[in-house]
């Protein structure tokens, strides 16, 4: 009896802290940046077999593409990998951009940013050479705790976040991944 008190507190303990964690990453997430920075990154997620953005991608671009026309930002970063579908997200969202009237001098492409991490990874050689001292990243809000703080334990600490105002039933799985993810790459290393 008294090991089944314990599991039963320790479940309790856990989907308490999961509830604690999904609310502070929603606000986070939905607590937008309002400063200017060097440049913002724009992570990658499906492109349509048409080579179209997913609606989920388009407002990911559309939100960094405001940031660019408000000026808040001066370089795009576009970062994704090669989807199932056979086109590279960086430069199908390099492609959005254009068509919207951003030069190809503020953007620069990664088409090996495959997962949060290697975004991470591959943006800050690229935040050096554009001797970038302020960040923003641009994802859906439930993802933006779980990348600044990947940014920060790779040394780069001012960083702000931005989310298009887009949901999705899907977001409910997303938020609930997010929980162990965040941890699994806390914990890593």
């Amino acid at each position: 009896m008294h090991l089944r008190r314990l599991a039963l507190y320790a479940l309790l303990c856990l989907i308490s802290w999961g509830l604690a964690h999904s609310a502070f990453v929603v606000v986070d997430g939905l607590t937008g940046s309002r400063e200017s920075a060097d440049a913002a990154v724009v992570l990658g997620n499906t492109v349509n077999r048409d080579g179209t953005l997913s609606e989920r991608l388009r407002q990911r671009v559309a939100c960094g593409l405001r940031l660019y026309q408000a000026g808040r930002v001066k370089t795009l970063i576009v970062s994704g990998g090669l989807g199932r579908e056979g086109f590279y997200e960086g430069s199908k969202m390099r492609d959005y951009l254009r068509q919207q009237g951003v030069p190809d001098s503020a953007i620069v492409v990664d088409n090996y940013g495959d997962d949060t991490r290697q975004t991470v990874v591959n943006t800050l050689p690229i935040l050096d050479s554009l001797h970038a001292r302020r960040l923003l990243v641009v994802s859906q809000y439930y993802h933006l705790t779980r990348t600044k703080m990947l940014f920060r334990r790779a040394g780069w600490p001012p960083v702000g976040s931005v989310s298009p105002v887009y949901f999705e039933l899907r977001d409910l799985y997303s938020l609930a991944r997010e929980f162990p993810a965040y941890y699994q790459q806390l914990l890593a290393e």
